[in-house]
């Protein structure tokens, strides 16, 4: 990998050819307060928040947007670049409610961070006020314009993630927006729910209905399908409070769909969800131990071997890998000596499946 070498504040930095300078700066640990950028989107400079000095470069080029190369000198704290930055985050907080204590994301705010780290603790720029409704027509998130900052990281996680566009910026200057085709309410676009937008917003434009801080993170894989999403589930008295990506996760790099963001707590947390095996005794269904549920079972599965009159049928799981799906059939051809085999999503993927079920 050929690598080029460059100066920041000083400081000898090493990175691939073809990086940026944002990103060689992070890589030596060097901060640089940025609003738009995300590693998985295009750079697209709209804060103007990364602003740097470059030594035999004219102006203030974007950090996010100029490619390092090798033997340049950077500089990301002068008198001009503090100005000029400080200046675009007092107009954006100019333009921004602030009502920080009950804000959902308090404490946890790209434009709080930033704020605090340049040191700005009073306006001197008149407060504007926005009176877009809030679109809370879906069932998992809701849309609040008036706290949009158009940093476009929504817009572009829709486009060059999912590859589905249910949102695009609208209007020109002051009256810019970031909606859906003809300002519908999300809710009837082809927003497909996935919450992607909805992580990476880096203020409260877009928010989860029920949002509360966990006590802790336990790292697990999404049980919903068999593609073995890592994940994060945020854990606040004993129930699951949010779910989080791992973006080392190796089959999902740290992205989720509705069913792992927003559909594991509701049935992990419901009342009437089984957390024990249930045996039918007397007529009834009563608890039983794992030891006691496995034993029947075979049991069982040895009478329906034994008797070779086709009664016993096995269906599969879309939850389960691809493995052990081949397992499950595996079982009931060379074990159980029946071919009737089925799979709960053969109607909607039978092509995957096919193999299984042939």
């Amino acid at each position: 990998m050929e690598t080029i070498t460059l100066t920041i504040d000083g400081v000898t930095v090493r990175v691939k050819k073809g990086a940026t300078v944002l990103e060689a700066a992070q890589e030596a640990g060097i901060y640089i307060p940025t609003l738009c950028h995300d590693p998985d989107l295009e750079p697209f400079g709209a804060c103007r928040l990364c602003i740097v000095e470059i030594e035999g470069m004219r102006g203030l080029p974007t950090a996010c947007t100029t490619p390092a190369t090798d033997g340049m000198v950077v500089h990301t704290e002068t008198p001009q670049v503090n100005r000029v930055c400080r200046t675009t985050l007092e107009l954006l907080i100019a333009d921004h409610p602030g009502d920080c204590l009950t804000c959902p994301k308090n404490q946890r705010c790209d434009l709080q961070k930033i704020a605090a780290y340049l040191g700005i603790n009073e306006l001197r720029f008149r407060k504007t006020s926005r009176e877009h409704p809030i679109d809370r027509s879906n069932p998992f998130f809701d849309r609040d314009m008036n706290l949009c900052i158009l940093c476009g990281k929504c817009v572009r996680t829709c486009e060059e993630i999912m590859g589905v566009g249910a949102i695009t910026f609208a209007f020109r200057g002051y009256a810019s927006e970031i909606t859906p085709f003809g300002e519908k309410p999300i809710l009837d676009s082809n927003c497909v729910s996935c919450g992607e937008c909805v992580a990476r917003c880096p203020v409260t434009a877009l928010v989860p209905k029920k949002v509360v801080q966990p006590t802790r993170e336990v790292k697990t894989v999404c049980p919903y399908c068999g593609v073995g999403c890592s994940i994060y589930l945020g854990l606040r008295g004993g129930e699951v409070v949010s779910v989080e990506g791992d973006r080392e996760g190796p089959s999902n790099q740290g992205k989720l769909c509705v069913k792992g963001r927003f559909g594991i707590a509701e049935f992990v947390n419901h009342a009437e969800r089984l957390t024990t095996p249930l045996i039918r005794k007397n007529g009834e269904l009563a608890e039983a131990t794992w030891k006691e549920a496995l034993d029947l079972v075979a049991s069982k599965l040895s009478q329906y071997k034994d008797e070779k009159n086709e009664k016993f049928a096995t269906i599969s799981s879309a939850k389960c890998t691809n493995e052990e799906n081949y397992l499950v059939q595996k079982f009931a051809r060379a074990v159980m000596g029946t071919n009737n085999i089925d799979h709960c999503a053969r109607l909607c993927h039978a092509p995957t499946v096919a193999g299984l079920v042939q």
